[in-house]
């Protein structure tokens, strides 16, 4: 059991944000009328899943407020990085800067047996990532399909997303795709490889014409904010079918890159845009990190989010590689009690200086403030 929280309102802070945004999703998806009815035709089942999936939220939310209460952190959001494998080299991404290991990635029964857990505990929405999680695309489906309560987000480069691919993607009531890119064709080719942009576009219409709510992660630097706001690139990626869009600002996982974050004017500009997007198109609009300050800080390790990495390490988040327990060993929920992460979440609000993380850039942060309790 851990201590309890020094502040206990950005809990409610964050139920409030995580109810919000369902809502908001819904009334996207409810709003593309024409679209929503063409794909409940063919697959009906989505109406139940949804309302399954609704009920699950809230039951969710009263066990996380109930393990609070007993002195347990238990995040709204858990990441997996099913693999660290990928099809591509994109530069600057955080899995290439981690050290290969020689031992097995976690298995199907491992997942299964950690989505149960997360269940049990209330954490709303499992985040598939990697390396290319599409590399396992078959362990993928059959994990939400045997928690059909829980919202698995899936996020692809789309290299892999052919049509029995997004066949098997749309059959999933449960599993939303979010599909990477960093703007118009000369941006994301730029880090993605040739040709990457029109496989975007080529997914994106397979997504479209099977899936009732997908998405576009978009990675945002110094270099490209301009254009990935400029409101013609909106535009251009609703028309694709896209109903959501992740904006993700860059965090320097590969030495060398740091002047690609974007400069705290930058950060300020690309909050209040999704505040404008969510108003003015049809579509849902989230930004990570986010606004940090609204909730006091960092949400890693645990105060909004947690990341497992492919050989069951519990870390922070996807780019701090430190861990002190593993989950092929601990239950989930001890192992969200660690000394590391407990740590980690007493420091939460010093941990994103001018957008660096410190647990990156001075990895000996974390052993000082820990000395000066």
């Amino acid at each position: 059991m851990t201590d309890k929280a020094p502040e206990t309102g950005y809990h409610h802070l964050m139920e409030n944000v995580n109810r919000g945004n369902l809502r908001r999703s819904l009334r996207v998806i409810l709003g593309d009328f024409t679209r929503t009815i063409r794909i409940l035709l063919v697959r009906p089942s989505r109406i139940p899943a949804g309302v399954r999936i609704l009920l699950h939220q809230n039951r969710a939310l009263k066990i996380r407020r109930r393990l609070k209460d007993e002195g347990y952190d238990i995040p709204v959001m858990m990441l997996v990085s099913i693999t660290s494998r990928c099809n591509l080299s994109c530069s600057g991404c955080y899995m290439q800067q981690r050290r290969p290991r020689g031992e097995p990635e976690m298995s199907l029964n491992e997942l299964k047996s950690l989505a149960a857990q997360a269940e049990e505990l209330g954490i709303s929405v499992v985040g598939i990532i990697g390396g290319e999680p599409l590399l396992r695309h078959h362990e993928i489906i059959a994990l939400a399909q045997s928690f059909p309560r829980i919202v698995f987000t899936l996020n692809t480069n789309g290299l892999l997303i052919d049509e029995e691919t997004a066949e098997e993607i749309a059959a999933c009531e449960n599993l939303v795709p979010f599909i990477s890119l960093e703007g118009f064709r000369k941006e994301t080719d730029s880090r993605r490889g040739h040709g990457m942009y029109d496989q975007v576009l080529s997914a994106c219409s397979l997504m479209n014409d099977r899936v009732l709510f997908f998405g576009l992660a978009v990675t945002v630097s110094q270099r490209n904010i301009g254009e990935v706001l400029d409101e013609t690139f909106i535009r251009t990626m609703i028309a694709t079918g896209a109903r959501a869009f992740i904006f993700i600002q860059y965090v320097p996982a590969e030495p060398g890159t740091e002047d690609l974050v974007p400069t705290p004017e930058q950060r300020r500009l690309l909050i209040a845009s999704i505040k404008e997007f969510n108003r003015k198109y049809p579509a849902f609009f989230i930004g990570i990190p986010g606004e940090m300050e609204m909730f006091g800080g960092c949400l890693a390790a645990g105060r909004g989010f947690v990341h497992v990495n492919p050989y069951g390490d519990l870390e922070p988040c996807p780019i701090v590689p430190i861990s002190d327990t593993n989950l092929k060993t601990t239950p989930l929920k001890d192992a969200l009690q660690s000394p590391l992460l407990r740590a980690v979440r007493r420091n939460h609000r010093s941990l994103h200086p001018n957008g660096r993380c410190v647990l990156r850039t001075n990895p000996r942060w974390l052993d000082e403030q820990n000395s000066m309790e």
